[in-house]
């Protein structure tokens, strides 16, 4: 991949009834190049519209691919990412860390409103399936929508330097966290 692809990584971090999020975009040459912030709901539903907006607000038109941390931010703010592609006319790949069954039981345990479950599970039933991509010598797992997941994979191992989590959701952790901290 050429030095100069620039990708917008999205992660969060939150406490208490809020989360936030930080976007970071990075080069493959592992240049930081801008930064977004914004805020969700800790259980609630407004992340695929928080992260459409981030992308609208940055207005970069040179970010070639939107990395998102996870597929459900903030305690089951599930992120829909069909939406988020056809809104941003980016590639959208979500990356997660660790194997897991899945969040449908997980859904299901945290709420108590039938409407919710039956709504969180419909997005995230919608969304693709994870395929493991290793990433020097460490698996992650990979959702993909608007490229290939060969594409994808490739995308991830190019922004991921070292260890298996890629530049541009390292540094977005970091930055979300350090809003945390200042709150």
């Amino acid at each position: 991949m050429k030095a100069g692809v620039r990708a917008l990584g999205i992660a969060e971090s939150y406490r208490d009834t809020t989360s936030h999020l930080a976007g970071v975009v990075v080069r493959a040459s592992r240049v930081v190049d801008g930064f977004v912030f914004d805020t969700c709901t800790v259980g609630g539903s407004d992340a695929t519209t928080v992260v459409r907006a981030m992308v609208d607000r940055l207005d970069r038109e040179d970010v070639r691919y939107l990395l998102l941390s996870g597929i459900a931010l903030a305690w089951f703010n599930v992120l829909d990412l069909h939406r988020i592609h056809d809104e941003t006319d980016l590639p959208v790949v979500s990356v997660t860390f660790e194997a897991s069954p899945g969040l449908e039981s997980a859904i299901q345990e945290a709420f108590d409103d039938p409407d919710v479950v039956a709504d969180r599970l419909s997005t995230y039933r919608a969304q693709p399936d994870r395929h493991p991509v290793t990433v020097n010598d460490e698996t992650v797992y990979v959702r993909a929508v608007g490229l290939p997941d060969a594409e994808a994979a490739d995308v991830v191992r190019a922004f991921t330097p070292e260890g298996g989590r890629p530049e541009p959701l390292r540094v977005a952790r970091l930055a979300a966290r350090g809003l945390v901290d200042a709150d």
